[in-house]
């Protein structure tokens, strides 16, 4: 077997000019003195654990000779066995780069594309998701043509990974998606409409969500009728993330939380009902049951609280401050909704921002704001501090403090990449600036 590439050399280089002997460079390194002789004479292909023992035994970064031995891992037949630890040890190195070529030239033979997803699901599990999306998306176009289940497996991989703080790079994500949702495997199905809805909702595409929302109730509810309709046993399929009767509840509150951000309380407070009391009709009396059950009843609660509140029953604001005052979770979002009914029905809420100052994160300093996904809670910050600023502008005629507020809204709202909060922000504070320039004029 001729075998020689720069690996080789620069080894049997630093060998002579060190003047070592190979037992002693074999004795240094853990390497086999016979073994690290048929390496050096090219008889014998280098493995990965051998190329981490190579360049320690030299003194050298752990990913030195890693270029070079992309070559080694192609230089017969294409090694499973070499190219799969070193994709791995490329991950924990953050060598991108070197993943991209091997990804490059083993999708030169599309029989090795199986064995790509593979390792690709590994990585994602490892949570090494920015080498997972080099060989995700390698896949994808490899199979660009096709309509396979692991293309669209692929593709709801890549939207997961590419979720981050930017509402409008996750739109996109979620539009690249939402094409390839129907060919899941049913068990992913639920969880993918899932975050889908989560992504247009950031971006307050509220009809979008809602569409989402009745498909995701639709396949749960199948799923769950053939689950406990069926008398024998039946083939064990895989299961969902959560349990079914989960994302019917779910999609009952989406579509709630869609028409509350489209002004339709009275559709709002039906919804209520449906994902309240759960035990009326989920046939499951375990734990795991009883404590979802709990979380959506709770949720159902709140929520009529607040749907009845902004449809204009303002007289229930004390007694919805009373129930959140146990809830530390839920307070912060409840103060920013009851500033939002403030400044539509236009009454006082000094005394309730007063007993819950120290949930108000830039007055209080907290960092903490219950269980909401830190990019749902930044733009809800971002729209808290907007509707604050209006409310201490037109009920407390604090001019100084209402600028103070939307500035901050906007520079979280730039950073953040959102054009629809910005607009927003940059309208109100057009308002607040033009009504102040006419105060000092006064």
């Amino acid at each position: 077997m001729e075998c020689t590439n720069s690996i080789r050399e620069k080894l049997m280089q630093y060998i002579q000019d060190n003047h070592i002997k190979h037992s002693h460079f074999a004795v240094t390194s853990g390497i086999n003195s016979g073994t690290l002789s048929r390496i050096l004479q090219g008889n014998k292909p280098i493995s990965m654990n051998q190329l981490i023992a190579i360049t320690a035994g030299m003194g050298l970064p752990e990913d030195y000779f890693f270029d070079d031995y992309i070559d080694e891992c192609f230089s017969t037949l294409i090694s499973i066995r070499r190219i799969r630890p070193f994709i791995f040890r490329c991950a924990d190195l953050d060598r991108v780069d070197c993943i991209q070529q091997v990804t490059n030239r083993i999708l030169e033979d599309l029989a090795y594309v199986s064995v790509l997803f593979d390792i690709a699901e590994e990585l994602f599990e490892n949570n090494q998701h920015m080498a997972a999306s080099v060989l995700y998306r390698g896949v994808c176009e490899a199979e660009k043509y096709q309509h396979s289940e692991r293309l669209a497996r692929c593709q709801y991989r890549l939207f997961l990974i590419d979720l981050g703080d930017n509402m409008e790079k996750n739109v996109r994500a979620a539009t690249r998606f939402e094409t390839y949702v129907n060919r899941l495997d049913e068990a992913d199905q639920l969880e993918a409409l899932k975050q889908l809805s989560h992504a247009f909702g950031m971006a307050h595409k509220w009809e979008k969500v809602n569409t989402l929302a009745q498909e995701m109730q639709r396949i749960a509810t199948i799923q769950y009728e053939l689950q406990h309709r069926s008398v024998r046993p039946i083939e064990v399929k895989k299961e969902t993330e959560k349990p079914l009767y989960y994302y019917i509840l779910y999609a009952y509150l989406a579509q709630a939380t869609a028409s509350e951000k489209c002004g339709d309380y009275k559709r709002a407070l039906d919804l209520v009902g449906l994902y309240d009391k759960g035990e009326r009709w989920i046939r499951e009396k375990d734990e795991q049951a009883e404590q979802i059950i709990g979380q959506f009843s709770e949720w159902a609660i709140a929520n009529t609280y607040l749907y009845r509140l902004m449809s204009g029953e303002v007289q229930i604001i004390d007694e919805y401050a009373d129930y959140i005052a146990t809830r530390e979770g839920e307070i912060f979002i409840a103060l920013w909704h009851m500033i939002q009914a403030a400044n539509i029905y236009h009454f006082n809420i000094d005394t309730i921002l007063e007993r819950f100052a120290e949930y108000i994160p830039y007055q209080s300093g907290k960092a903490e704001f219950g269980e909401y996904k830190p990019t749902i809670i930044k733009e809800k910050y971002v729209q808290f501090l907007g509707d604050l600023a209006v409310y201490r502008f037109i009920e407390s005629k604090d001019i100084l403090s209402a600028t103070e507020l939307m500035l901050e809204g906007l520079n979280l709202s730039v950073a953040m990449g959102s054009s629809t909060i910005l607009n927003s922000c940059l309208a109100i504070f057009e308002k607040i600036r033009d009504r102040s320039e006419l105060y000092e004029a006064k």
